[in-house]
């Protein structure tokens, strides 16, 4: 696999639309287009050169300007329990983290979309590192496509690193690439997009997508949401979930919110009854994650007898719940803390 040569386009990530009119541009056959396309995401070639049903002019033509544009991972760890953390290096010397989840009737893989995170939870790594630099869809498809375990891929769930909806447009597109005839072919269902509620991104992606939506809630209290989570000044939960209701999701699509459980703080019987009436008559599930403690944060995580009883006291009062599998801690899985570390690294031998 070729990594990025300098001053190259990539066509990996471009939807057919683009690819089509890259044709035009260099003034070749409009139907190069969908030719370019199907050696990308049907056939998996890794070079221009591969794409054999291209005249050679045509090829050279390409190869002046673009290339597939795939860069393979710099490092990888993995766990006892087999979650691998893939660590990718961006042109500008900025890392990224995707985490490979198999299980026994799937594998999920959690890409990141930005490198770092202006959102400043508390209870987040990625957030430390403060924002760095959105990802094209380019690089957030590079996650998937430049792994060795790429065909045995089942389900893509964007909660890496970095605010998805802050980076709308390359989410979009890279959830087009992946669900379009031209490119991958995936079920939309098989792809969740996570976000903390920013509103009008939140309501384009209802419009845009099919894809399953996950929000982090973690405190349906204002007051102690606001503590952890600088975003509800600006958009409260309560509106966040008025607006879901507007949407009236139906059928398949699923909309799911993220509990991560800390001791004493946001796993109360108040909290259950909170809870319950914010999410109250709404199609939805809430996943109960556990908290994994991050260097210099207060927050502890609840113990597992706690968020059994959570659970079953949410079920009690018709909220659909579940207990989210915890994976990869000895590899410190949590989203931010790897590529922090790589960062650290880099900064002390640039010294």
């Amino acid at each position: 696999m070729t990594n990025h040569s300098q001053n190259k386009i990539p066509l990996y990530g471009k939807t057919l639309e683009e690819l089509i009119a890259i044709a035009i541009q260099e003034k070749l056959p409009k139907f190069t287009g969908k030719q370019i396309s199907e050696w990308l995401y049907h056939k998996h070639v890794d070079t221009i050169d591969k794409m054999t049903n291209l005249s050679k002019v045509a090829r050279e033509t390409l190869s002046a300007k673009y290339e597939v544009g795939l860069s393979e991972p710099v490092k990888v760890s993995e766990s006892n329990d087999g979650t691998k953390k893939y660590l990718f290096e961006n042109e500008n010397g900025k890392f990224v983290e995707a985490a490979y989840i198999p299980e026994s009737d799937r594998a999920t893989l959690c890409v990141s979309s930005q490198v770092g995170c202006k959102m400043g939870c508390l209870f987040c790594m990625t957030g430390k590192q403060g924002f760095q630099g959105n990802l094209t869809a380019n690089q957030i498809l590079n996650q998937l496509r430049s792994i060795p375990e790429f065909e045995k891929v089942t389900n893509i769930v964007y909660m890496g690193m970095g605010e998805p909806f802050d980076n709308l447009q390359n989410v979009l597109q890279s959830t087009e690439v992946l669900t379009s005839d031209w490119g991958l072919g995936w079920s939309p269902r098989r792809i969740t997009v996570s976000s903390i509620g920013i509103i009008p991104a939140m309501n384009e992606f209802i419009a845009k997508s099919q894809c399953h939506l996950a929000i982090s809630l973690h405190n349906p209290f204002d007051d102690e949401r606001k503590a952890i989570m600088p975003i509800q000044n600006v958009y409260p939960i309560a509106d966040v979930i008025s607006e879901l209701r507007k949407a009236n999701i139906r059928g398949q699509r699923r909309v799911s919110f993220e509990y991560i459980m800390f001791d004493g703080i946001n796993d109360t019987p108040r909290h259950v009854k909170e809870l319950a009436k914010l999410l109250s008559g709404l199609q939805c599930r809430v996943n109960l994650i556990r908290f994994h403690s991050i260097p210099n944060s207060p927050l502890q995580g609840t113990p597992d007898n706690k968020i059994i009883e959570f659970r079953d006291a949410l079920t009690a009062k018709g909220v659909f719940t579940t207990i989210r599998a915890s994976r990869g801690q000895d590899i410190q899985a949590a989203c931010g803390l790897l590529s922090t570390k790589a960062l650290l690294e880099k900064n002390k031998d640039n010294k």
